[in-house]
């Protein structure tokens, strides 16, 4: 998954590792994720992994270089095989295999970084964002304008602005909150990616399995 369409990837820079102007932190509602695959039919190995008995709620998508219209990927092919002691090390915050191999494919060999590097990256993106406490236990079917959960986050992180945050929606659930870091993974501006928001005036929140 990615911000924008491939027709739209046309940079000069195009496909070089390491050429990219700031990288989206993708966070992905992971009880809308399941319910989607649930419906499609499609929960394959790596999707019953995800979805399985543990109550996952915001997961780490993934962290994707981007240009500022446009974005690389598959930098590298074959892709540099991963280590799976790297792989085992994410599942607390990637919680399948197949996720955390496709998301190095695709957005990994475009860091310019090494396996090692890229997923350290990852974790301190991560840890950099603090959910909000209302996400931490939804037990019940949320409904929620997705302005009420920018500013939730704006709330809960010290320094993110409106500019930096996109909340992205299906036909009718909340799917990822994405959010803007540059190299140094601080928070910044993303036109691009903001003009990508959902436009729904309310969005269902499925509620994390167990609660």
């Amino acid at each position: 998954m990615a911000v924008a369409t491939a027709a739209g990837a046309q940079d000069r820079r195009q496909n070089a590792p390491g050429e990219f102007d700031f990288y989206v932190l993708a966070l992905s509602w992971s009880p809308s994720y399941c319910e989607a695959a649930h419906e499609r039919g499609s929960l394959g190995k790596s999707q019953q992994i995800q979805c399985g008995g543990r109550p996952y709620s915001f997961v780490v998508h993934g962290l994707w270089p981007q240009y500022e219209r446009g974005f690389p990927n598959y930098c590298q092919r074959p892709a540099p095989r991963l280590d799976r002691r790297i792989v085992s090390a994410m599942l607390d915050l990637m919680p399948a295999p197949g996720l955390i191999f496709n998301e190095w494919d695709k957005h990994g060999t475009c860091s310019g970084l090494q396996p090692r590097a890229y997923f350290e990256a990852i974790r301190k993106a991560r840890a950099g964002i603090k959910i909000p406490e209302q996400f931490f236990e939804v037990a019940e079917p949320k409904m929620v304008a997705p302005d009420e959960i920018e500013d939730a986050f704006i709330k809960a992180n010290p320094g993110l602005s409106a500019a930096a945050i996109s909340v992205v929606c299906d036909t009718r659930r909340l799917s990822e909150v994405r959010i803007c870091m540059n190299k140094d993974l601080q928070f910044r501006a993303c036109e691009e990616v903001d003009r990508r928001a959902c436009r729904r005036e309310k969005v269902l929140m499925p509620p994390v399995r167990g609660g």
